[in-house]
């Protein structure tokens, strides 16, 4: 078939996605399947083997990133009911003071929101910017654009976040080499789109607390009059597994991956193993330590599975939808256009996953769907680790730019902060794209010495 029949299906399938989506209402599980199987029909991938690539890419997604998310999500739930997440926020705004809360509460963000997802996050903490708007008169948004810019980066650049960790699995990138380019590019991001286009767009938004109030914080039952654990017990069920991760790729590059400490790394840094460690600690240090009993902490463990099965199945689908993108001929075709344009494949990546990001509204739908685009790019090339990491960031980066009216995270943030839809554009979606483009042009350099 055609490059041009074939883009040209994309695009159409890409709309008829929406359209089922947003116009329809269809369950966007179901709707990203039943495309997918259009798509493989009309795309010529043979009737027999329709179904077969159905669960290949079904199953080349979820065999890594299910086991991910699974725990991170639990170590989450573990900060929340035990009042560890409150305890770095509050120890965290104490140490910077009223002055620089803004920098403060994006450090939060972007801490805590590392093994929480994004909606979790933003209610957690959302209460300390109505705090801190009421003390000191300003507009809410000099408080609420840089726990949101932190939380954003979170949750796109920094694993175990599910968008970061799918495209890693489906590009080939080392985990740890994704943490580290993802921290690098995350931290200059969160302060220029949170800290002070915080500060810009707050002197002229005038956005004072809404009157209704947040909802409970989720698992707060479970923590019925127990004290808070410390502060760096806290941060330490945090760091360890991304410490770990680290530590797993550092061994391989300084004493390759045949030295006998490189081999045990490989073991005990592998994240499945880091976040096993880290989860292991959370239930003693962040449970049995604080007197709940083994019968609770299972519960708060079985809690946090309730909401991820839903995203666990939506990342398999979009990871469906862009295999069979690529098993229809896309990938090669992108592969050309790469090398006509003679774009690097960092930003090729970046434009691919930006264009999806605007067209169907989810972070994670678009980086899974990207990643499976750029994957034939990346197994046509002889890329280094580093740089295939870089790739995995610029696809973030790609899809974390221009959120709009298609996109939950837009419509939640609008009605946190009580804003109309059009401060929500000058505000939200213009630091969503400060944050894109700004870990693209660190990305960029970094890829310019790999």
């Amino acid at each position: 078939m055609s490059a041009t029949f074939l883009i040209g299906l994309t695009i159409v399938s890409i709309v008829v996605l929406l359209l089922l989506i947003i116009v329809f209402r269809m369950q966007a599980f179901i709707a990203l399947l039943l495309v997918s199987i259009i798509v493989a029909v009309v795309g010529g991938i043979p009737i027999a083997e329709v179904i077969d690539t159905i669960q290949q890419g079904m199953g080349s997604t979820l065999g890594y990133i299910a086991v991910v998310i699974g725990i991170g999500t639990m170590i989450g739930e573990m900060l929340q009911v035990s009042g560890g997440a409150k305890q770095i926020a509050n120890t965290i705004i104490k140490g910077f003071g009223e002055k620089k809360a803004p920098w403060a509460l994006s450090l939060i963000g972007l801490i805590v929101a590392i093994p929480v997802f994004f909606e979790v996050a933003l209610i957690l903490f959302i209460p300390l910017v109505y705090d801190i708007t009421k003390r000191t008169g300003k507009s809410l948004l000099c408080y609420g654009i840089p726990l949101a810019g932190g939380i954003a980066v979170a949750h796109a650049f920094i694993p175990p976040t599910p968008g970061p960790v799918a495209v890693a699995a489906l590009i080939g990138a080392d985990l740890g080499w994704v943490i580290f380019i993802g921290l690098i590019a995350g931290f200059p991001a969160a302060i220029v789109g949170g800290v002070y286009f915080g500060k810009f767009i707050g002197n002229r938004i005038n956005v004072k607390v809404p009157e209704y109030m947040i909802p409970d914080v989720p698992g707060e039952e479970e923590g019925v009059e127990r004290r808070d654990p410390g502060f760096w017990v806290a941060v330490m069920v945090i760091i360890v597994p991304l410490a770990l991760i680290l530590s797993n790729t550092a061994t391989d590059v300084w004493l390759g991956d045949e030295h006998p400490v490189s081999q045990w790394m490989s073991l005990i840094g592998h994240p499945f193993s880091a976040l096993m460690i880290s989860i292991l600690l959370a239930f003693y240090f962040l449970g049995t330590r604080l007197g709940f009993t083994r019968e609770e902490v299972q519960r708060v463990a079985t809690k946090s599975m309730e909401p991820v099965g839903m995203i666990i199945l939506l990342t398999g689908a979009g990871g469906v939808f862009g295999r069979v993108l690529v098993e229809a001929g896309i990938g090669d075709v992108l592969i050309d256009m790469m090398s006509t344009t003679n774009l690097p494949v960092v930003l090729f990546a970046f434009l691919v996953a930006t264009v999806i990001r605007v067209s169907q509204g989810s972070a994670t739908v678009a980086m899974v769907t990207a990643a499976g685009l750029i994957a034939p790019i990346v197994g046509a090339g002889d890329f280094s680790a580093p740089h295939i990491g870089a790739i995995t960031i610029a696809i973030a980066c790609g899809a974390t730019v221009l959120s709009h009216v298609n996109d939950s995270g837009f419509w939640l943030v609008k009605e946190f902060m009580g804003m109309t839809e059009k401060q929500t554009l000058m505000s939200w979606t213009v630091m969503e794209t400060i944050i894109g483009v700004t870990g693209l042009i660190v990305v960029l350099i970094i890829s310019m010495f790999l």
